[in-house]
């Protein structure tokens, strides 16, 4: 996947996170979205395409 400029990106965190700190964001553009440890924004991005990122997400829920 090509590098994606994230300065600007609209993160977003989980209706289901608590206020532990234990969250991670999500931001999303037309073709990509990006995940990044709440506690950490400035340590990096997770980059996927929307079908890598479908993937991730069907991962997670079967655990």
């Amino acid at each position: 996947m090509p590098h994606q400029d994230l300065r600007d990106a609209c993160w977003r965190t989980s209706s289901y996170s608590t206020n532990n700190g234990n969250c991670v964001e999500i931001a999303g553009g037309a073709d990509w979205a990006a995940i990044r440890d709440s506690k950490n924004p400035d340590g990096g991005a997770l980059l996927l395409d929307h079908a890598q990122y479908r993937s991730f997400i069907r991962s997670v829920k079967r655990g």
